[in-house]
This record gives structure tokens, C-alpha cells and sequence, in this order.
């Protein structure tokens, strides 16, 4: 498999490239890569290029850009994540796989049952950090768009911006479903397998010791659908996968 690394700038065919250090550092380090060999770069617009490697010294390391594909890998079912912020490791965890199976958007949320709490500065770091998350998934996914990952918002702050924009269900089940993932709710995905136009899903998934009463009102009164998945109680960064996964299974591309 040729190595995929993401390039923030433009690329164009026969364009002359130094690489950023971070990218020749992991060239030159860890894949032990060669002059000669090749590469795919992205830029998070769609599709991918071929370049060659054509010089590494001191300086850094220069590619030439061959030719492009227009590749493009993603879902047809446009997924927004909705997640508590946890632990270090969960959250990555969750955001990596989460990027694998193809969401679009994520949003970081803190809740009244967050067991993590930040900093506004924290938080931007973290945000950041998170992107960079992104980055190397879709490096390692083949995907050639970068998932947005939003700022941190509390779920009361993210839920007013959301009033005008969430359908809720009523006779009809709408192009876009809003699912709250509740190990108590009544419905289970086989409920809406009528709904087979699915183009927009999003997700919210709540922390460790789930939503409060307050919270779980809130996102019902804007449209939200309770969500269970199976009789077992998962846990945050299991739940937020096999979601996606089945919805996937259902309304995507698997």
C-alpha cells in the first residue's frame, strides 16, 4: 500500500513539493522511504495525488506531483457525531473510529455527568489535538476530506444553536434522523428500517452516567429520538461506534 499523508495546501500535477517536517520526519524515520518511491498526498478537497519522492537531504524532503485521481470514499449517508467529551484515550479512541466508518462533523459537548471538565484554553488545545486525530485516520482510511471537529460547547449551548435545524418526527419520518442513544428508550433501529432516504443522521451520545432528566427533556423537545441498541448497557465510546456501524449497515454504504 503507498504511504497517504494529508497536505494542507493546494496541489496541482507537476507541482514541485518540500514536504513538511512532520510529514519528512515520518518519511524518513519511521517508513524508512527511499528517493524513487512513492506517495499519495491529499488536501481535504477530494480526490488524492501521485508524487515521487525526488530528493531527501538535510533540507527536507521534495516531491513531485504525477498525477491525480479523483477518488473519492465517502459515505452517502452524511453522519454528524454529537459526543461527551471523556478521558483522553476514550475520546481519541472514539474519534479515530468514529472518522473510519465515515462521520462527517463532530461536535464535542459537556454535559452535567461530564467526569472531564476544561479550560477554555484547554479545550481549543484538545479541539486541536482532536483535528489532528482526524488527519491520521483519514491518512490511514483512504478518505480524501477531513472531518470538521468543532469547538467544545455545553449539550445546552450546542441544543439552542440546533432549534431551527432539527426535524422532528411526526407522521412521517424525515429525510433527517436525530437519535439520542438511551439505554431505556422504546425504539430500536429496526423500528425505522421504512426509512430507506435517509441523507443526513445525527447522533448524540451522552457520558458515563448519561444524560440529566433537564438534558434528556431538552433534546426531546427540538426532535431527538431516543435510541437503544440492544438490551445491554454500553458504554460511551463503545455505544457512539456500533451506532454508527449499524447506521451505516442500514442507510450508508456498507
Amino acid at each position: 500500500m503507498i504511504p497517504r499523508f494529508y497536505y494542507s495546501s493546494e496541489i496541482i500535477t507537476d507541482q514541485v513539493i518540500k514536504l513538511p517536517v512532520n510529514i519528512s520526519h515520518h518519511i524518513e524515520r519511521v517508513l524508512r522511504l527511499d528517493q524513487g518511491d512513492r506517495i499519495i498526498l491529499f488536501n481535504g478537497s477530494g480526490g488524492e495525488f501521485l508524487a515521487i519522492i525526488s530528493c531527501i537531504s538535510r533540507t527536507g524532503i521534495v516531491a513531485i506531483v504525477e498525477k491525480y485521481f479523483n477518488v473519492e470514499r465517502e459515505s452517502t449517508l452524511n453522519i454528524i457525531l454529537v459526543q461527551t467529551i471523556c478521558v483522553s484515550a476514550k475520546m481519541d479512541w472514539i474519534i479515530q473510529k468514529a472518522v473510519e466508518l465515515g462521520v462527517n462533523y463532530i461536535q464535542p459537548i459537556s454535559t452535567a455527568r461530564s467526569i472531564v471538565s476544561l479550560s477554555d484554553e484547554r479545550a481549543e488545545k484538545r479541539v486541536h489535538h482532536w483535528q489532528q486525530v482526524t488527519i491520521s485516520a483519514c491518512e490511514q482510511s483512504g478518505r480524501n476530506r477531513l472531518p470538521q471537529v468543532m469547538p467544545l460547547l455545553s449539550l445546552s449551548n450546542w441544543l439552542d444553536k440546533q432549534t431551527n435545524n432539527v426535524s422532528a418526527l411526526h407522521d412521517n419520518i424525515p429525510h433527517n434522523l436525530c437519535f439520542m442513544l438511551s439505554p431505556i428508550a422504546e425504539k430500536c433501529l429496526a423500528d425505522f428500517q421504512e426509512a430507506t432516504t435517509v441523507n443526513t443522521l445525527t447522533l448524540l451520545v451522552g457520558p458515563e452516567g448519561g444524560f440529566s432528566p433537564e438534558e434528556e427533556i431538552a433534546a426531546l423537545l427540538i426532535g431527538f429520538v431516543p435510541l437503544r441498541l440492544g438490551k445491554r448497557i454500553l458504554r460511551t465510546e463503545t455505544a457512539a461506534l456500533a451506532a454508527i456501524a449499524a447506521m451505516q449497515t442500514v442507510w450508508g454504504d456498507y
